[in-house]
């Protein structure tokens, strides 16, 4: 009986050793000067009553070197990540595409021939899977009033709504373009991107399923509703930094990355017309909304790249430094919290 008991033990004690733990990115020591712009960067947003840190860190070379929570943050705490979500759902098309279930040519009206209206826009017949994913439908409105505000289908919703300008020639922010992505992948794999991440991306990077929102019609959102933790965000990071490999392993084709990193369209933030941009303030010296637009993930200054969620979540990944840096919270001037990143913790990191 005591072998029989020990024996279990042993098991229970062997799996929960080999169960891959959602904390075990390596840490590392950080300088002096990195501390201090980290503790620098966490103080700025304290004299701030609309910027309400709840994490940071910041990696280099692979390992942690600066963490911290605060607030309503805490390591074992998934964050809400509004649009972060995008990008994610841009890596579940990266893997259908690796598979063979689509292309970025194929247009959006081929994956729901009996969803359509009886008199559709012209134009809406001509969008294809990349004006989704680099947000180029050609709409001048998000069709938020008949989708994502109603109970019936979003799909057909999106499908109804009118497209004025040619695909992939007008940029406007458009997050249920996202949905419908999110839409294709469950159309052609028979799964949600969730359940079809967890073999393919959350398993590799030792990632607990998280929670994906989903539509009435039993869609995840695509373009938000996903809880991840920061250091979730940072593995994600260190995996598009390292073109697609996490600890060695190719996850992510490295293809994949390259589409979903770099520059595709031109774009502006929501509210603001492509017209509108050369009298406005906005310029790419000052902006890191108007550096560009890539598969569902934003060009910064610096020569990064950001995964962009609503009140200021990010994963920024900077190839130049070799590093990436994470933030969670809940903030009003979010290019002010790029300016403190710029300003306070690149200057620290070593090339």
């Amino acid at each position: 009986m005591k072998s029989r008991l020990f024996l279990a033990l042993a098991v229970l004690v062997l799996s929960a050793a080999c169960k891959p733990s959602s904390l075990d990115l390596p840490r590392g020591k950080a300088s002096a000067s990195l501390t201090d712009a980290v503790e620098k960067f966490v103080a700025e947003s304290e004299k701030d009553t609309n910027w309400h840190l709840h994490s940071v860190m910041v990696l280099q070379h692979g390992k942690v070197l600066a963490e911290k929570w605060m607030g309503e943050g805490a390591p074992d705490k998934p964050h809400v990540m509004f649009s972060v979500s995008k990008t994610f759902t841009a890596t579940a098309v990266g893997f259908a595409i690796s598979e063979g279930k689509l292309t970025v040519e194929d247009k959006l009206i081929s994956f729901f021939p009996d969803r359509l209206p009886e008199n559709i826009d012209e134009n809406m017949k001509e969008v294809k899977v990349k004006d989704l994913l680099t947000m180029n439908v050609g709409m001048e409105k998000e069709p938020r009033a008949q989708t994502r505000d109603g109970n019936g289908s979003w799909v057909e919703g999106f499908l109804s709504a009118p497209v004025p300008r040619k695909p992939g020639t007008y940029y406007i922010y458009n997050s249920m373009a996202t949905y419908m992505l999110s839409a294709i992948v469950q159309k052609v794999t028979g799964e949600k991107v969730n359940d079809y991440l967890t073999p393919r991306l959350w398993e590799p990077l030792g990632i607990e399923k998280p929670r994906f929102d989903e539509s009435p019609e039993g869609i995840n959102c695509g373009g938000w509703g996903l809880f991840l933790k920061t250091e979730d965000m940072a593995k994600m990071g260190q995996t598009l930094l390292n073109g697609g490999k996490y600890k060695g392993r190719q996850v992510i084709p490295a293809d994949w990355v390259e589409q979903m990193t770099t520059y595709k369209v031109p774009c502006q933030p929501s509210g603001i017309r492509p017209e509108d941009v050369p009298n406005s303030r906005l310029n790419k010296d000052n902006s890191d909304w108007v550096q560009g637009y890539c598969y569902q993930m934003w060009r910064c200054r610096h020569n990064a790249v950001r995964a962009d969620g609503a009140q200021g979540q990010y994963i920024i990944v900077m190839p130049d430094q070799d590093a990436v840096v994470i933030v969670t919270e809940s903030a009003r001037n979010l290019q002010k919290v790029l300016d403190a990143v710029w300003d306070l913790i690149l200057p620290e990191l070593e090339k």
